[in-house]
């Protein structure tokens, strides 16, 4: 069974039990501004969690993927990844501990036919401070399940993460009690920084033994929370049986909820009995096209194998939740995933068409089992490659440009420039790419500050003591100017609040609109600035956008005003707004509990021409930006960046 076909089973045998399958939800969630990307299963979940209702009733089950960005330098080894899917099943407030522990038994052991002898179990020790009982209930649920298949189950209590490194396992033992540091779910950590008024609970998580030699660089024993890679955690059930009342004080609650989480990489590396996640076939197709196109062997290039495969995963699903490659936010941790990829393809002696080779074997491996990867695959492919251009000729004169700074010290180094990188003779140590260094690299080369430090080290090049602070000085100076060049525009790009801004601010939302009819939904805004003289809109779109294809835009806009739209607005929850309603929003934008979305509709019409979210202001009606004779009309189309298109739009 491979990871597809774990995958589909998953799903399968929850909804054969009850639960809705849900869909994946997208790598960046509008409404949570506490993370950058989806982190785990459960993120989208929590509000349902935290009580909410779901649609869809009190059983659910889906494959999440999820992203990492702070696991970035620890891919190489060889079970982290920034990318991943949790495939997850959750009752709210339905079913609880028994009915899960056994579902989770019988899918691993029936369904995945995994070597039961090789799973080991960890449960909540307990806190007499708070009151909260040692988790006996689902301790005694496993043993009986490993009693039942003639496996060993004696329970041992080992507290902390620390105490599992002096004690190790005794023979026999297969149920392991930790404290709130390791199996006590709360949004904020163990049971004493659990927020106030939140749920909560012990979890139950299970451990693959691969058998692996111990490495006592962790400790002097192994046990199942060591992170040497002997044992590797393949799922979690947390069981939210609390609500914390007040300080130092927990309630049970009336009607607990199941969260569970499975890595799907991970139970497929236990199944096929190997700690290697890259050798799964979600990721070995890449792997192996690597090799094909390099001519090197996976075994003495590993961590570049790996890091491709992983990198590129991750920045095609980023590519499909419409990211694209960029300086800031989501745009900056894809465009630093892209471009290391690159440098660890040409480590490989790959520099040609890298992305067009490598994406649509990724998109393969994904396409049967999420739509929108089928739907994007030219888009994505075009975006990747794109990048890869770019990078390709920063890259010749951002090397170049290291060159230079390390020439500041003649004594240093000596470099040769050849088309694609820089090779580095190390004659004499000494020189130290300062924080300035560092910003000019960033700011005039698009190199990401920690793909210069990377470099740097790879090349034998030190970087000064005080280098971060430099460089945050001279990021400061930048958003100082910035802000100072912004001074007086507020959110939404408009510059004021005049008529002839509320004009073209009107004209954008029917601009928008317009835009994903002619060119497709996966055009999404990525920002606008609006003066007295002009509108300005940038939005994602892979290739140039042809002057027929402005011409239908204008008609459509021109259109629509003459119909004298009605503007008015409404406020909705975020999630109403966002979710069944379908409102429009601009990429990466941060809301709060509810928002305000503005709807166009003609006299008689059902359905709005236009429906999105904004702050405001805009006209009352549509005819009113056809005042003094005027019509709207398209004046410059052009690049904005990788992926992303601008547009330039008066009313003449």
């Amino acid at each position: 069974m491979n990871a597809q076909e774990i995958r589909s089973a998953y799903l399968r045998y929850f909804e054969e039990r009850g639960h809705a399958v849900i869909t994946r939800a997208p790598l960046v969630l509008k409404d949570d501004p506490t993370t950058l990307f989806t982190g785990s299963g459960m993120q989208p979940i929590i509000p349902y969690l935290l009580g909410e209702v779901h649609e869809k009733g009190n059983r659910l089950v889906d494959s999440q993927t999820c992203l990492r960005a702070q696991d970035i330098d620890d891919i190489g080894d060889n079970r982290h990844t920034t990318f991943f899917e949790m495939l997850g099943n959750w009752s709210l407030g339905d079913y609880f501990k028994e009915q899960q522990i056994q579902w989770m038994w019988e899918f691993l052991s029936d369904i995945v036919e995994l070597d039961m002898s090789k799973l080991y179990i960890t449960c909540y020790s307990g806190n007499e401070q708070f009151g909260i009982p040692k988790d006996t209930e689902a301790a005694d649920v496993w043993a009986k399940l490993f009693e039942a298949k003639g496996l060993s189950n004696i329970q041992a209590d080992i507290g902390s993460e620390e105490a599992g490194y002096a004690r190790g396992i005794k023979d026999g033992e297969r149920i392991f009690y930790y404290d709130g540091s390791k199996n006590w779910w709360s949004r904020n950590g163990d049971e004493a920084n659990t927020p106030v008024g939140d749920p909560c609970g012990p979890d139950s998580e299970m451990f693959y033994d691969f058998g692996t030699p111990h490495d006592t660089a962790w400790g002097e024993h192994c046990h199942p929370n060591c992170d040497c890679g002997r044992f590797m955690e393949i799922g979690n059930n947390v069981f939210m049986a609390y609500k914390k009342v007040a300080e130092g004080q927990f309630e049970k609650l009336e009607k607990p909820n199941v969260d569970h989480g499975s890595g799907l990489e991970r139970i497929a590396a236990a199944k096929l009995n190997d700690p290697d996640v890259f050798k799964i076939s979600l990721m070995w197709p890449i792997i192996e096209k690597l090799r094909s196109l390099s001519g090197k062997d996976y075994e003495s290039h590993t961590e570049s194998m790996r890091v491709i495969a992983d990198h590129l995963r991750a920045a095609t699903f980023m590519a499909v939740d419409g990211c694209v490659p960029s300086n800031k936010h989501q745009g900056y941790v894809m465009r630093r995933l892209v471009r290391r990829a690159i440098l660890k393809a040409f480590d490989l002696g790959i520099e040609q068409n890298f992305m067009e080779e490598i994406v649509p074997v990724i998109a393969d491996l994904y396409h049967d089992d999420f739509p929108e990867v089928a739907g994007k695959r030219d888009e994505v492919i075009a975006i990747l490659a794109k990048e890869e251009k770019a990078f390709k000729q920063t890259l010749r004169k951002g090397l170049k440009e290291f060159h230079k700074l390390a020439l500041k010290n003649p004594t240093a180094v000596t470099a040769e420039i050849v088309p694609e990188r820089v090779t580095v003779h190390r004659e004499r140590q000494g020189f130290h790419i300062n924080g300035e260094d560092l910003f000019t690299l960033y700011d005039t080369y698009g190199f990401p500050v920690e793909l210069s430090v990377e470099e740097a080290k790879k090349q034998g090049i030190g970087c000064s003591e005080n280098w971060q602070e430099e460089f945050e000085a001279k990021m400061a100076e930048q958003r100082a100017r910035s802000q100072t060049a912004a001074k007086g525009s507020f959110k939404g790009g408009l510059g004021g609040q005049d008529l002839i801004h509320k004009k073209y601010h009107t004209a954008t939302h029917l601009m928008y609109q317009a835009l994903r009819d002619v060119l497709g939904d996966h055009v999404v805004q990525h920002g606008s600035n609006i003066t007295e003289e002009r509108l300005r809109f940038d939005f994602s779109h892979p290739e140039k956008v042809t002057r027929e294809q402005l011409d239908q835009v204008e008609k459509i806009v021109n259109e629509q005003i003459a119909k004298d739209l009605k503007v008015s607005f409404a406020e909705y929850p975020t999630t109403e707004a966002t979710g069944p309603l379908g409102a429009l929003g601009q990429f990466g934008d941060r809301y709060g509990d509810t928002v305000k979305v503005y709807k166009m509709i003609a006299d008689g019409d059902e359905k709005p021409f236009s429906f999105e979210i904004c702050g405001g202001p805009h006209v009352d009606h549509t005819l009113q930006l056809f005042e003094d004779g005027k019509r709207f009309k398209i004046i410059k189309e052009e690049s904005s960046s990788a992926g992303i298109r601008r547009i330039k739009a008066v009313l003449v």
